[in-house]
């Protein structure tokens, strides 16, 4: 078993209550961690699992039996430089030489706020581009694709559908043999 840690974004419940927060340690989340943060209900994890997927996916269908709505998984696959340096343990400063090619071609190109001062890059695609050239962790990567196809699932299906974790287990085996 292995430790992970990840957050899920929720609302639907009064973090104030404390019957809510007892339902939340009664479903299986000793593990978790409840705050209200800028408008929503941010639970923190740090859990033991054979695979991020699966912790994924039983953080979820136990929130879920408590009438909470999933609103994503963070961290979020849509990364800022600031952030990118962050996750990557590199400097800001070479996470702009990769930027602007002058480390090495090929950075993955912004994908949202393309036109800001504060463009946002696709988390997976950097990940994977790092750890072919830059020696970011596989674990990374596999996290990074585990996260986004989390979030694209979220609302199509219910957590506690044994579609939801057979999509994530799909997108975390095909990342670990690719």
């Amino acid at each position: 078993m292995k430790l992970y840690e990840f957050a899920i974004i929720a609302s639907g419940q009064d973090i104030e209550d404390e019957a809510f927060t007892d339902a939340v340690f009664e479903v299986g989340c000793d593990d978790a961690t409840l705050s209200f943060q800028k408008g929503v209900i941010v639970v923190e994890f740090a859990r033991e699992s054979t695979s991020f997927a699966q912790a994924i996916w039983s953080a979820c269908a136990q929130l879920q039996k408590t009438g909470l709505k999933i609103e994503r998984i963070e961290p979020d696959y849509l990364v800022s430089l600031s952030e990118i340096a962050d996750r990557s343990n590199l400097s800001r400063q070479a996470i702009s030489l990769y930027i602007r090619g002058e480390r090495q071609q090929g950075f993955p190109n912004p994908t949202a706020k393309v036109t800001s001062k504060h463009p946002l890059w696709d988390w997976p695609q950097v990940a994977d581009w790092l750890f072919r050239h830059s020696g970011l962790d596989k674990d990374s990567v596999v996290q990074a694709r585990v996260v986004k196809e989390a979030n694209l699932l979220i609302g199509t299906l219910d957590a506690a559908d044994n579609g939801f974790i057979a999509r994530l287990e799909q997108c975390e085996a095909a990342e670990i043999l690719h």
